[in-house]
């Protein structure tokens, strides 16, 4: 993995910037055509989309194998906790990665090591399945929930780095449709697998799915814009991320509300599996699509933002989809029909593509281009840091009392934590706006498809 050194190492202006050029980001011009036209988006697009879908059918498989081994809302809950867990372990060393390494390497290494895990789960079945034990999912979650922290801040900043800020929201959106897509088509998938092929079937169809991911990312490339040559120390570099959020009330509040929603809102998920199973009483398949209902609502949220072209208040979208969600995870728990429950969590989900979509927007637009990817590590480390706490909670008060009792104290609670941050931060009440210039003049990039990369 090649590092950078040398004076000559620092990153020129990128192509879709003009040097010194700073203007307010009042309405983005870009649609999600123009974006499209772009191949090297392209391909980060399959790549985000097939990789949701096989973490998502993932999560779903093994969430339904651990309750039917054990039959605990605890247990059920650890699944996503574990999944979390590496999140605000490496998060900070994977954002200072994403910006010295190059970032379609990064992705391919990430890759290379869900196909290992899939491998070797699929072995276990497959020899003896009477020998798969809760440990061993939970084996399986943590390193799907490593290679997800090491990805997620080179790809995403990998997006800005093709298409720009003046497309950056129809690019994420589209990435956001991608990613709903993959996490409404996953589950079903996944529960229909189970139904009719059994947890081997299910995960031999996963296995390929990695595989064709990890050829899929060899054909990547990622323009190269390299941090300076004289890099600080990693724990240097990690203290200038979290001062420089601290100095931005915009971060200060993205990153207050992404903890209360990891901790009190986006748990709830886990449990769509035993909502359907003991109280609506449904299969795995049923399940499935149960859990896919909050994709199929971001998927029709992304799409209305990806068209958008005069969008000027991004913290207000993302302030305001929070709120809606958890109003929905007050609601819906106590549906007693199917149906209902299903077009709840759809309706939630359109709440959650505003969070989702904007998370990532605001963050990079109010972030240079040279700690980009060190407060997207922050800002997964934030996201690691509440799930795994509010899942084991959520468990918890779930054994003590009841499932529907935990999913809506914690919503509930969610709910007053937000309010601090939408009338104290500027999030909800001013446009955001692009302050500096992405990178200084005079030095080089360069593009490197990820094959090549990943010889050097």
């Amino acid at each position: 993995m090649s590092h950078v050194s040398g004076p000559d190492s620092y990153p020129d202006q990128p192509p879709w910037r003009k040097k010194g050029d700073m203007r307010p980001l009042s309405g983005v011009r870009g649609t999600l055509w123009s974006v499209l036209q772009s191949a090297d988006f392209r391909v980060i697009w399959y790549v985000g989309s097939i990789g949701e879908f096989g973490r998502r059918m993932e999560l779903l498989v093994l969430s339904w194998l651990v309750l039917q081994l054990t039959d605990s809302y605890f247990q059920l809950g650890l699944v996503l906790a574990f999944n979390n867990l590496p999140r605000p372990m490496v998060s900070m060393f994977t954002g200072y990665i994403a910006d010295r390494f190059a970032r379609a390497k990064v992705m391919l290494a990430a890759q290379s090591i869900n196909v290992l895990t899939a491998a070797a789960l699929l072995a276990v079945m497959a020899v003896d399945f009477d020998l798969v034990q809760p440990w061993h999912v939970f084996a399986a979650v943590f390193l799907q929930g490593l290679t997800k922290a090491i990805e997620d801040p080179s790809r995403r900043t990998g997006i800005f780095d093709i298409v720009g800020p003046q497309k950056l929201v129809n690019a994420l959106s589209l990435d956001v449709i991608s990613n709903n897509a993959g996490k409404m088509t996953g589950p079903v998938v996944g529960g229909i697998l189970v139904d009719t092929a059994g947890f081997t079937g299910a995960f031999a169809v996963l296995l390929t799915v990695h595989l064709y991911n990890w050829a899929l990312m060899t054909r990547l490339q990622i323009p190269v814009f390299q941090g300076t040559g004289n890099a600080e120390p990693v724990w240097r570099s990690m203290g200038t991320a979290v001062k420089y959020a601290w100095r931005s009330p915009v971060l200060v509040g993205l990153l207050y509300i992404t903890i209360v929603m990891n901790t009190l809102a986006f748990p709830f998920q886990q449990f769509i599996p035993a909502i359907g199973r003991d109280h609506l009483g449904v299969g795995a398949t049923l399940v499935g699509l149960l859990v896919a209902a909050d994709g199929i609502g971001n998927l029709m949220g992304a799409a209305m933002m990806a068209v958008s072209r005069d969008l000027r208040y991004h913290g207000r979208v993302f302030a305001l989809g929070s709120a809606g969600v958890l109003v929905i995870g007050m609601l819906f728990v106590w549906s007693p029909w199917y149906a209902l429950t299903f077009t709840l969590l759809c309706l939630g989900g359109i709440c959650q593509s505003g969070f989702a979509t904007m998370q990532s927007a605001v963050t990079m637009l109010a972030t240079p281009h040279d700690m980009r990817g060190r407060v997207m590590g922050l800002l997964s480390v934030c996201i690691g840091a509440g799930t795994p706490l509010g899942v084991v909670e959520m468990g918890a008060v779930a054994g003590a009392f009841t499932i529907q009792m935990a999913i809506f104290l914690n919503a509930f609670a969610g709910f007053v934590l937000l309010l601090p941050a939408m009338a104290l931060t500027p999030l909800l009440w001013k446009p955001l706006t692009q302050v500096e210039s992405d990178a200084p003049s005079g030095a080089q990039i360069s593009t490197e498809p990820a094959a090549d990369q990943a010889s050097s």
